[in-house]
């Protein structure tokens, strides 16, 4: 389960990184951004290695 955390966050970071260049997405990419970073930071906390 952790591993599939860490995935949806890798993804959401590249997709939001897509969007903050294209300009196309608005303010939605950036709460997916705030999801990504939440869920790095959830595994983070909880210590298990990449």
């Amino acid at each position: 389960m952790s591993n599939l955390l860490y995935t949806l966050a890798v993804i959401l970071i590249i997709f939001w990184a897509i969007g903050f260049f294209a300009y196309s997405a608005g303010a939605i990419i950036h709460i997916l951004l705030v999801i990504a970073i939440i869920a790095i930071l959830l595994r983070l906390i909880q210590g298990r290695s990449l």
